[in-house]
């Protein structure tokens, strides 16, 4: 990807200038709004990588914002509020958010945050181009045609609910998947029974994908929200 577009909406004007003076210095291309309007039209209008964005806007909510962006995109969406209950994490994430920043943040998490957004950005137009049915991820193969798994070469059995997980962590790598989410894709519900459910699942999936020797890990947790794939250099 050759110098990812940023579309920063924030509208505190010292949090918006740190940083379009950090997305500047690692010669990020970038546009600022400071409201949720503009962000809509500058989104149309500019056709941006990745959106960083305030929830607390003065116009209208970062939520909403997200709800419409949802409707045409699935551009990455990485959330910087001061908002840090967990329910708002969630709420936010599964109306459709990426990421989840809570301020203060430093700027290298800013910066690492984004550079996970954008390798989703990436890893998106690369499957559309190739408009193939094989996902490698590191050592880890799903050919989902055949819905088999394989690592290192090796055929993964996997059960039906393992494999469901794993299907929808692969298919949106980078991305924070909550409980909510995922229950209900899996389920159709998201009861508690459910979620004490997901995390068996969940931990008899990594055993199998995460073997204890080869040190790597492919599920990221996020606790009390739920969990992502991470993107994995192929071992030598």
């Amino acid at each position: 990807m050759n110098s990812p577009k940023i579309l920063v909406v924030e509208d505190d004007k010292a949090v918006r200038n740190l940083i379009a003076i950090t997305l500047q210095t690692r010669n990020y291309k970038y546009i600022l709004s400071d409201s949720g309007e503009s962000a809509l039209l500058e989104f149309a209008s500019e056709h941006p990588d990745v959106i960083l964005l305030d929830l607390g806007l003065p116009d209208i909510d970062g939520m909403e914002v997200i709800q419409k962006i949802r409707e045409k995109s699935q551009i990455p969406i990485i959330i910087l509020s001061a908002r840090g209950e967990e329910s708002d994490k969630v709420a936010a994430l599964d109306a459709g958010a990426d990421d989840y920043l809570t301020k203060p943040f430093s700027v290298e998490e800013l910066l690492a945050r984004l550079r996970v957004a954008l390798r989703r950005t990436e890893y998106i137009w690369n499957s559309d181009a190739k408009n193939n049915h094989i996902f490698e991820n590191g050592d880890l193969k799903i050919d989902y045609a055949s819905s088999c798994v394989t690592l290192k070469g090796e055929e993964i059995h996997l059960t039906p609910i393992e494999y469901k997980i794993l299907n929808l962590l692969s298919k949106n790598i980078g991305k924070i998947l909550t409980h909510t989410y995922l229950t209900r894709e899996i389920w159709g519900s998201a009861f508690d029974s459910d979620v004490a459910s997901l995390r068996v699942f969940m931990a008899n999936l990594r055993k199998k994908i995460e073997p204890e020797k080869s040190g790597v890990s492919y599920i990221q947790t996020h606790v009390g929200i739920g969990y992502r794939m991470v993107k994995i250099e192929k071992s030598d």
